[in-house]
């Protein structure tokens, strides 16, 4: 009886030593021209991919990319790092410590000085405020609207600390290097 059991278990462990040999990719592919869907992007398996100060991806970079650890679905191998993971350039929002919350209390409380506008870096508008008390408080008004719908951000181009990890009030610009499409019912 001893005997059976320890057969049965040595079968077993040899089933199992010998999947674990075989490779379980079958496709080898560049995975820089993966479509969404066919890799996860940031790799679930590092948790700490989120900056905690800044809510938003660890190495964003001025130009508003991250490079990031992304891991290809079963069945695909990349052909640069021989297994399922490969770095990818991701969208992140750059942040260079200016907080969302400082700014609104700043423009609410001290916006007829032009104290929010001297945070985010405009020393030229925020001495206009303080000359002309927020000019004549409308300014401080429009610049509390400004800056609550993100259209007012920091001097230096970068986003604002935002208080959670989530939706955000993306502004869509449009300028030289966009253009509409003719549409039929023009």
């Amino acid at each position: 009886m001893i005997l059976r059991i320890l057969v049965i278990l040595a079968l077993f462990a040899l089933q199992i030593f010998s999947s674990q040999e075989s490779s379980p990719f079958t496709y080898e592919v560049d995975c820089s021209t993966l479509r969404m869907g066919q890799y996860l992007c940031p790799d679930p398996r590092f948790y700490n991919q989120i900056d905690p100060k800044t809510q938003q991806l660890r190495n964003c970079k001025k130009n508003n990319k991250a490079l990031m650890q992304c891991v290809a679905v079963e069945g695909l191998m990349c052909t640069e790092t021989k297994n399922s993971t490969f770095f990818k350039e991701v969208p992140c929002k750059w942040t260079n410590g200016y907080s969302f919350e400082t700014t609104m209390l700043l423009s609410v409380f001290l916006g007829m000085f032009g104290a929010d506008r001297f945070y985010l870096g405009y020393p030229a508008i925020g001495l206009a405020k303080f000359c002309t008390l927020g000019f004549m408080f409308i300014g401080q008004l429009v610049d509390i609207i400004l800056i609550a719908t993100h259209y007012v951000g920091p001097a230096d181009g970068s986003h604002y600390v935002m208080p959670h990890f989530g939706p955000a009030v993306d502004v869509i610009r449009s300028d030289n290097s966009t253009y509409r499409l003719r549409q039929d019912d023009w």
